[in-house]
């Protein structure tokens, strides 16, 4: 699931069974990790995770405590997928009030994610293509250009992972 929605515009991710049993495995073994699963019937149509930020990659902690952030008062919203014949039907708003829910639960009060920076005259954007911004702004999130990060991945098309930048969303109070 995550490979397919991914695969899509800004992301363009190709990923592989292997790898993407691997970063679910992660979630199974870190406390206080929580999956949120969205099914139509029998097929799951969307997934999102979050973790306490002290157990999320190094990267992904760096740009926090290098401003002086703790990253112990932050829960990491990893990704967020829903297929597109799911989309705008309040799916990725349960998303996020279920992950905020599980933060608070943990006692945290602070949430972030990134996201990926893709130049806007980019000639490889779709058509119509409509970032994410509104929706996440409209949840409480401020883009946060002063916290960002660098994390590799294989596009489609592309014989080996490269470095692709992120910039992260935060929300301060739960």
């Amino acid at each position: 699931l995550r490979c397919q929605v991914f695969a899509e515009w800004p992301y363009r991710y190709a990923g592989d069974e292997a790898s993407e049993a691997a970063h679910l495995a992660s979630f199974a073994e870190t406390s206080g990790a929580a999956v949120v699963l969205a099914w139509a019937g029998a097929d799951l149509i969307g997934a999102a995770t979050c973790q306490p930020l002290p157990h999320a990659l190094p990267a992904i902690r760096a740009p926090f405590t290098a401003r002086g952030l703790d990253p112990a008062a932050w829960c990491y919203f990893g990704e967020s997928v829903l297929l597109p014949a799911w989309r705008g039907q309040g799916l990725g708003v349960a998303f996020f009030t279920h992950r905020e829910a599980h933060a608070r639960a943990l006692g945290l009060h602070k949430a972030a994610f990134c996201a990926v920076v893709r130049n806007p005259n980019d000639p490889r954007t779709p058509p119509g293509y409509q970032p994410l911004d509104p929706f996440w702004q409209k949840r409480g999130y401020t883009r946060r250009p002063e916290l960002s990060c660098v994390l590799p991945w294989r596009e489609a098309g592309d014989a080996g992972e490269t470095p692709h930048s992120l910039v992260f969303w935060a929300k301060e109070t739960l």
